[in-house]
């Protein structure tokens, strides 16, 4: 249930993260979720996409060490509160949550929200335990083995 993620440092300059999407789409991988983070001369730059090893050939082709971990995607209603309500047990678990980025799902009336916990795996044994949505690689579209 946990989906591996694509973690680079990119320079902060113009342009920069047009070349390593232009990178990624012109090989063929889709985009299934990212976040870009400033964190000054650099960003670091959190990836989800359609083939993980694919990706990493070529972000180190274009001499970019891209380091993989893992993160849990959890679908969610586009209600007030939901966040919380999903929140709330691991709060009570003492599972804390090490960063976070979401995108909507209109057609679906959803949220999935991206999260790396300081225990994943405890993570998502409270969520399934909830009733809690989480996608699988499969689910996501993410093609993880090479």
């Amino acid at each position: 249930m946990k989906l591996k993620q694509i973690v680079v440092s990119i320079e902060n300059s113009p342009g920069r993260l047009y070349e390593v999407t232009n990178a990624l789409g012109q090989a063929g991988i889709n985009l299934r979720a990212l976040n870009l983070v400033d964190t000054g001369a650099f960003g670091q730059l959190r990836l989800l996409v359609s083939d993980v090893s694919k990706a990493r050939r070529v972000l180190m082709e274009m001499h970019i060490p891209a380091q993989i971990n893992e993160v849990v995607a959890v679908e969610i209603e586009d209600k007030p509160g939901q966040l919380a309500s999903v929140l709330r047990p691991l709060k009570d678990a003492n599972v804390r949550v090490l960063f976070m980025y979401a995108y909507f799902r209109q057609a679906a009336d959803k949220a999935v929200m991206i999260f790396r916990f300081s225990d994943n795996d405890r993570a998502i044994e409270i969520l399934e335990s909830q009733g809690v949505m989480i996608y699988d690689a499969e689910k996501f579209g993410i093609l993880e083995n090479q």
